[in-house]
């Protein structure tokens, strides 16, 4: 049976021009339409910038840790 499988996943499918042509994405063009696109990039934007204040506050901790162990 695992030998099918893997005979099956490996047929060669014929690429068309149509398969270049294809540019639009619909998920995205919905949701730009209905404006959650903002709300998206809004809630990554807050994630990013909440790990990098997380990494900024470990790295002073760790630099005070540092001069506190040399002296």
């Amino acid at each position: 049976m695992f030998i099918s499988l893997q005979v099956m996943g490996q047929e060669k499918k014929e690429i068309n021009t149509e398969d270049y042509e294809n540019y639009s994405v619909d998920m995205a063009d919905e949701m730009r339409s209905n404006g959650k696109i903002y709300v998206l990039v809004g809630v990554i934007g807050i994630v990013m910038g909440g790990i990098l204040v997380y990494l900024i506050g470990t790295d002073k901790k760790l630099s005070r840790l540092e001069k506190e162990f040399r002296n």
